[in-house]
Parts: C-alpha cells; structure tokens; sequence
C-alpha cells in the first residue's frame, strides 16, 4: 500500500463495509487463537483469508490478511519440521518455539488492529 493509499484510509471516515472488513479480521484472529484449543479453526480462518482477500485489497487491512496468511504457512511448516524431529526430542523444543512465535504473531497482529494500524509500514527502497 502506497503512503498516499494509507493516508486517505486513515484520514477518511471509516466506511460501513471497511468496518465490516475489520470486523472479520478480528474474527478471523480470533479462529487463529482459539486453534490452540479446536485445531480446525486454523482452516477456517485461512479459508475466510484466502475467500475474502481480494474485499481487503488496497486498504489498510490487506496487510492484516497477508500477515495472517503468513502466519498460518510458518506454522504449519514449523509444526511439521517439530513433528518429524520427536524421535530426537528437539521437536519438543521446536512446537514450543513455535507456539510461542504464533501467539506473538497473533497478539502483535491484533494489537495492530484495534488501532487501526496496517501490519507492515512502507519502506524507502534500498539506497534511497
């Protein structure tokens, strides 16, 4: 999202529908959380993710989106390289890593989004 983009969604009246949108970010952060305790809600929330993508798109919560998608593929990967390393007892270690980084993830993005801040801030290119 350009400076201009972010700016005119920060300076204008929130909408109906972005309220809406940001409405099912939380929800959707929610089901990431409560996947602690009912695992299938993960796959809800990254179906809704993938389903609603494109009704966030150019607004400040595209970045919550692809912070929860993100969020979502790192864990699994993650979860998956501790399972197969049980049998040498580091993936113990390596679901509590990664169940730490996940609630971090969570409570950074949500925290975020009850502030109406977008997950990434732009970046001057490199030299400039």
């Amino acid at each position: 999202m350009t400076e201009t983009q972010t700016q005119q969604v920060e300076m204008g009246p929130p909408s109906q529908k972005l309220e809406s949108l940001k409405t099912l970010t939380a929800v959707i952060y929610g089901l990431h959380a409560a996947s602690f305790f009912v695992g299938i809600t993960m796959l809800i929330a990254i179906i809704l993710n993938y389903v609603k993508r494109d009704e966030v798109q150019g607004t400040w919560l595209e970045s919550h989106f692809r912070w929860q998608i993100r969020t979502f593929w790192f864990s699994l990967l993650w979860f998956t390289v501790s399972m197969l390393a049980l049998f040498a007892y580091v993936g113990i270690l390596g679901f509590a890593a990664t169940a730490i980084w996940f609630c971090y993830r969570i409570v950074k993005g949500w925290l975020a989004l009850m502030d109406r801040r977008p997950m990434y801030e732009d970046r001057p290119p490199i030299g400039a």
